[in-house]
């Protein structure tokens, strides 16, 4: 019977699916990130199975004891959350194997060339200045500052140095972006 026809998923099909905001694109085959990013996944990764997972484990244990699971929230609740925690643990030991840890601080102090853990000045043709530091995937937070090494923006900064005007092609046409400072400092 088709899937479209149950009331409810079993989960098995869509535990490895990941949200909208954590796919990662096919063709990146590395993933570097900065010590900072990679100390807060392995925290993470350890919260979850340390803390989180045994304390929901107990909580179905718990419910599955008291008899009719059918009507049980905390059964049902219990288990789906214990998906989520599996495909999230899942998901950072998957990106925590594959990762290049890069560090900014072993860039030449005189480096004025943009790569990786870059922070970067740079202003727009309008002459507002904005300040970004290219990190990897997992480390994005545009709140902050803070764009993937794979992004548009990065990708037309890397390799461009202090004083280099840069074309960035974005949906309202072409903008021209001048880089006034490289800097590499410890990302947090």
């Amino acid at each position: 019977m088709s899937k479209a026809f149950t009331k409810e998923s079993d989960g098995d099909d869509d535990e490895d699916l990941l949200p909208p905001e954590l796919t990662i694109p096919a063709t990146v085959t590395k993933n570097y990130m900065t010590p900072g990013g990679y100390q807060r996944m392995k925290s993470e990764l350890k919260q979850l199975v340390e803390v989180e997972r045994p304390t929901v484990t107990q909580t179905v244990s718990w419910a599955a004891s008291n008899g009719d699971r059918s009507e049980n929230g905390d059964y049902i609740y219990g288990k789906r959350r214990l998906r989520e925690i599996d495909r999230r643990i899942r998901y950072l030991m998957k990106r925590l194997d594959i990762a290049e840890v890069a560090d900014p601080r072993d860039q030449p102090a005189d480096q004025d060339q943009v790569f990786f853990g870059a922070t970067v000045t740079y202003a727009a043709g309008t002459g507002e200045e904005k300040t970004i530091s290219i990190v990897g995937i997992d480390e994005t937070d545009t709140t902050r500052g803070r764009v993937s090494w794979i992004s548009p923006i990065a990708k037309a900064l890397i390799k461009a140095r202090e004083g280099d005007v840069i074309a960035l092609r974005t949906p309202g046409g072409i903008e021209h972006l001048e880089v006034r400072a490289v800097r590499y400092l410890p990302i947090e």
